[in-house]
């Protein structure tokens, strides 16, 4: 069995959306939305230029991992931090993360959250181990769809 190809990090970019999409489809705990499409991907790389990254392998448009980030000029939002199972342990999802904050950091944002879904445990081992703390008894997050697509 040959070791698996060792991912490059760079920016996320436009170009990734395909690859991207297939690595949501295929990374356990992670839910594809319509929010995901497109056009609010590229919304949300415009808005937040510079702050998202990918682990791609060399010589290919398959990306093994991602960190998205943005933030509302106050707080920054991590999501969609997930790396392939194929490539955990390697400390792709730390560095991909440390990118993401570091970039947040340099703009000015010294607060960050995240939102993982309640039964991802795997997620929340994680984030713990980073040294992140879960704020469930002092935050509740409500959501609304404004459309009438439920998966929004």
């Amino acid at each position: 069995m040959t070791a698996p190809a060792i991912p490059h990090i760079r920016p996320m970019t436009l170009d990734d959306h395909p690859a991207f999409i297939v690595m949501m489809q295929r990374t356990p705990g992670v839910v594809l939305r319509t929010a995901d499409g497109f056009e609010a991907t590229r919304r949300y790389l415009e808005r937040n230029p510079d702050l998202s990254f990918v682990a791609g392998l060399p010589d290919s448009a398959e990306i093994v991992g991602c960190a998205m980030a943005g933030h509302d000029g106050r707080r920054g939002y991590l999501q969609h931090v997930m790396v392939d199972p194929a490539y955990r342990g390697q400390g792709l999802a730390r560095t991909l993360v440390e990118r993401s904050l570091n970039a947040l950091y340099d703009i000015g944002i010294e607060k960050v959250h995240l939102d993982t879904l309640a039964d991802n445990h795997a997620a929340h081992r994680f984030w713990q181990h980073l040294g992140w703390a879960n704020r469930n008894t002092e935050i509740v997050r409500f959501s609304r769809v404004l459309g009438s697509d439920d998966n929004a």
